[in-house]
């Protein structure tokens, strides 16, 4: 019975292969996490009937099953977030961002935003309520739509279905105005207004970045811890390319894009396109 609690093992090739193979697709720098991969894959490795690393690697990489990577991605990063998560953000692009934004596109009415990394949808919902709230009667006359991007299937469920428990400094009016109380009276659903706001899509931040608008805002907030400084150098030359000039790039607050000619920092994690 002990035994059934003992992390698997990994030898020292295996664990090269796995640190590789996951930089290689997903940017994720493992190569300081090993007691980390034992202790959060062993338990469900054993679930699924493995008796070592070596033959759910083999597995792996001979079959890259979606339901395995969507394993190991879910074990090894966190998404965790929440609603108005470092709210000075949320501050500094309503009452800076947006009305630039409000200028410049004016003709269009167009805004292209992209929460890059949404994990569970906290984040693009609430630029959906800061955007409503900013255009107020006249938001059915601008496309706000927000992107929403993230690499885990289960965060996407998650996010689509868009049920919270909201955080208790939220306005009481916006929980009256943005979300439904559901009927066991412990949680919410974002309101349609909010969620058809909102555009999902699975998105591998490796890839290129191919969509049809150039981005006026990013939001990408702790993601890039996760990531070597070759990765984030790369990762940041490619929203570099996907912005219109101006663009503002959101990360959190533990993030640093270091010394870079692409971005000037305006405010606390709070870059602007040179």
């Amino acid at each position: 019975m002990d035994s059934f609690f003992n992390n698997l093992t990994i030898t020292d090739a295996d664990f090269q292969r796995l640190v590789r193979f996951i930089h290689q697709n997903y940017g994720i720098d493992l190569s300081k996490k090993r007691q980390l991969i034992t202790s959060r894959l062993s338990h469900s490795l054993k679930d699924r009937g493995y008796q070592d690393f070596k033959s759910f690697l083999e597995h792996l990489f001979t079959t890259k099953d979606p339901d395995d990577l969507e394993l190991v991605l879910n074990k090894l990063t966190t998404n965790y977030t929440y609603f108005l998560r470092e709210k000075e953000h949320f501050t500094f692009f309503q009452n800076t961002v947006l009305p630039e934004l409000e200028q410049r596109h004016r003709r269009d009415k167009t805004l292209a935003i992209w929460s890059a990394g949404c994990s569970s949808g906290e984040e693009p919902y609430t630029l959906s309520i800061y955007l409503k709230e900013y255009f107020g009667t006249n938001a059915d006359k601008w496309d706000t739509r927000v992107l929403a991007t993230d690499i885990s299937q289960q965060a996407m469920a998650k996010a689509k279905a868009a049920v919270y428990q909201p955080p208790a400094d939220m306005p009481s009016e916006w929980l009256r105005r943005y979300f439904v109380k559901n009927k066991t009276g412990s949680d919410y659903t974002v309101a349609p207004s909010i969620r058809n706001n909102v555009i999902f899509r699975t998105f591998n931040l490796m890839d290129p970045i191919q969509f049809r608008l150039k981005f006026d805002v990013i939001f990408c907030r702790n993601v890039m811890i996760y990531f070597d400084q070759n990765t984030r150098d790369a990762l940041v030359r490619r929203f570099c390319d996907a912005m219109n000039p101006n663009g503002y790039l959101f990360i959190s607050h533990s993030e640093s894009l270091g010394q870079t000619p692409l971005f000037q920092m305006v405010a606390p994690a709070v870059y602007r396109k040179k």
